[in-house]
């Protein structure tokens, strides 16, 4: 290809593109754009403006993790603890009952030795 024939494809190139461009620009209004872009403006300010709400929400939560995450974690740590020691408690319990109901077979009638069902909920599994 010479540098005339490139030449002459690159000018209809230029001039096909401005005629379609030409027709894009028939196919909406000036009006139409306007609105259009003053529809894109605010709906960018309500962005802008939740976003600001949400950072704002986002630093007042982190503020109020901190204070109250030291709290969580000692109750934590005491509900484990209470948790630990009932199941201690009503381990000796069963062993007791045991021990007595075979000492004294008579001390509890027939239905109350069979299997016990317990019925506490289990707080380390999610519902």
């Amino acid at each position: 290809m010479s540098g005339k024939e490139s030449e002459s494809e690159s000018e209809s190139m230029k001039l096909g593109l401005e005629e379609v461009s030409r027709e894009f620009k028939t196919l909406v209004s000036s009006e139409d754009l306007r609105s259009l872009n003053h529809l894109q403006h605010t709906i960018l300010g309500r962005l802008q403006d939740s976003n600001a709400v949400l950072s704002h929400f986002n630093e007042f939560s982190q503020h109020c993790y901190n204070e109250i995450s030291g709290d969580m974690a000692r109750n934590t740590r005491v509900f484990k603890s209470i948790k630990s020691d009932l199941d201690y408690i009503f381990l000796k319990l069963r062993n007791m009952k045991t021990k007595l109901s075979t000492t004294y077979p008579d001390a509890f009638p027939e239905d109350s030795m069979s299997k016990v069902i317990d019925r506490r909920p289990d707080l380390e599994m999610p519902k």
